[in-house]
């Protein structure tokens, strides 16, 4: 399988002729006046990448300006867009794939010595300029930890594995297997991204309640930083001071480089159980979502999609309710016919329908799409939240308003859906979409215009830049709003204690 340079997955996974036919008839279906001509990639080969900067001081270094512009994004609609434009501007200078931890090691000396800028590179699957040089002047060395890939030990009485951080999630799996555990962390990215990633991100999972951050399967860490090597030491928990896998846990490669990591595993599940529940008003879905979230049931799936959401990927016009328990200890069934009685009392109805197929199906399959409406000059891209239930009437509309009013000022029409990705007993992680026809050469400009108004209402509302996306250079303006002022005063000392000379990921977190 080919990795796309410019877009999302697998080359030979992209949307193909039968499936963009279908998409572009739906969209103008809505938006009838929308210009969808369609733009193919151009040749990434062809494109005047700048000459690097540096020599290669390693054998594990490329300079290569193909693989450097592979490694220059993320896969936000951004990034995506900026490359079908053949925007070249900010590539590295050199991706360096280092062997061993002693390589990371050296390179991070070189690279201090030498005043050159590092950022740590797992899948490239970052949607918030995470992994991208924008901004830096000086050169950039991106560190591809991709051949750190092995599970090095197994401890099945405590359940745990160590990790090299720079494995993907299916080859993460496929080790585990034969003993018969899994981590059973899966991110919507989970074929492209890593265990390093996920950890530097705080990523989210795809499991609505209970273990939904990969902070809730971290057992240790083991991190190279310029100052010296941190590990912390192997346990279920300790009240001994601030957590030191706290301070790396989202840390996005500015404090140091994950190298390996001890993680809490499961056993496979055998028992499952699932259904679908319609709603006839969007109140009464919310509601409830909170009556199962603050149950105690602790659904696997709870995934809440508003009814425009619903249309779009499942096919149905009414707000509906994705729900799903599995375990691999005990029968669920009674956990989900418990979830579908709360459900009832708020007017919910369960179908026949298997809502949850069409869903997961058209959830693998959005990031494909996004990329084929890009093509068409469609804008089509997602940001997330978190907040109190209490709050949440209140986010919906003002984040609602912001983005349909910037969508309408920005594209002249288009659509704004919501779904819930995960639930918790005193809130839930909205996920809004936008649907809308862009001007081609001004689509990045148009999505920064509607992300910009986003974002401020959902920092005027209290909420989260991020639940589960990390911070990265898209979200730091905000980011710096929402922390605390004294957490800034000790992250920007960690910064300097631990990178004395500012090259690990310059921008990101802190100045």
């Amino acid at each position: 399988m080919t990795r796309s340079w410019w877009g999302w997955g697998h080359v030979e996974d992209a949307v193909g002729a039968r499936e963009r036919a279908k998409l572009v008839e739906r969209v103008r279906a809505v938006l009838p006046d929308a210009d969808l001509a369609l733009h193919e990639p151009p040749d990434p080969a062809t494109l005047p990448v700048p000459r690097s900067r540096i020599a290669p001081r390693f054998d594990h270094c490329s300079a290569d300006p193909v693989d450097r512009l592979a490694h220059a994004r993320g896969k936000a609609f951004r990034d995506v867009a900026r490359n079908l434009a053949g925007q070249v501007s900010d590539v590295p200078d050199l991706v360096a794939r280092p062997r061993t931890e002693q390589d990371v090691v050296d390179v991070l000396d070189w690279c201090g010595h030498e005043g050159i800028a590092v950022i740590p590179f797992g899948g490239g699957s970052s949607v918030v300029g995470g992994v991208e040089p924008r901004g830096l002047a000086g050169p950039v060395v991106t560190l591809d930890l991709g051949a750190l890939d092995r599970v090095l030990e197994v401890d099945p009485v405590s359940r745990a594995a160590r990790i090299q951080a720079g494995v993907f999630g299916p080859h993460l799996e496929q080790q585990l297997k034969p003993h018969g555990l899994t981590l059973r962390h899966f991110p919507q990215s989970f074929e492209f991204s890593t265990l390093g990633g996920w950890l530097a991100t705080r990523a989210g999972g795809h499991f609505a309640t209970l273990y939904t951050h990969i902070d809730d399967l971290t057992e240790s860490l083991r991190v190279v930083t310029p100052a010296g090597v941190s590990e912390s030491r192997r346990l279920p928990g300790s009240g001994a001071g601030p957590s030191p896998d706290r301070m790396f846990l989202g840390s996005e490669g500015t404090l140091g480089v994950i190298t390996e990591a001890w993680v809490r595993l499961q056993r496979p599940p055998g028992h499952r159980a699932k259904a679908s529940v319609r709603f006839a008003g969007w109140p009464e879905a919310v509601a409830a979502t909170r009556a199962v979230a603050q149950s105690g049931l602790y659904p696997a799936n709870c995934r809440l999609l508003d009814p425009a959401e619903a249309f779009l990927n499942a096919g149905t016009g009414t707000a509906v309710l994705v729900l799903a328990f599995e375990s691999a200890d005990h029968p669920v069934d009674s956990a989900l016919q418990r979830a579908l009685e709360l459900c009832r009392d708020h007017g919910g109805e369960s179908t026949v329908e298997d809502t949850s197929a069409a869903w997961r199906s058209s959830f693998l399959r959005m990031p494909y799409q996004r990329d084929a409406m890009a093509q068409h000059g469609m804008i089509t891209e997602t940001f997330e939240t978190a907040c109190t239930w209490d709050g949440f009437d209140r986010l919906h509309a003002a984040v609602t308003e912001a983005a349909t009013d910037a969508v309408r000022e920005v594209c002249g029409a288009g659509l704004v859906t919501c779904r819930f990705t995960h639930v918790y007993p005193d809130g839930p992680a909205p996920y809004f979409g936008v649907y809308a026809p862009g001007r081609w050469g001004s689509l990045v400009a148009q999505w920064d215009e509607i992300k910009a108004a986003v974002s401020e209402a959902i920092a005027t509302a209290g909420s989260t830049i991020t639940h589960h996306h990390a911070v990265g250079r898209d979200h730091r303006p905000w980011y710096d709003r929402q922390r605390p002022e004294p957490f800034a005063l000790a992250l920007s000392a960690a910064k300097r204690a631990l990178d004395p000379h500012n090259v690990l990921n310059p921008g990101v977190l802190v100045g």
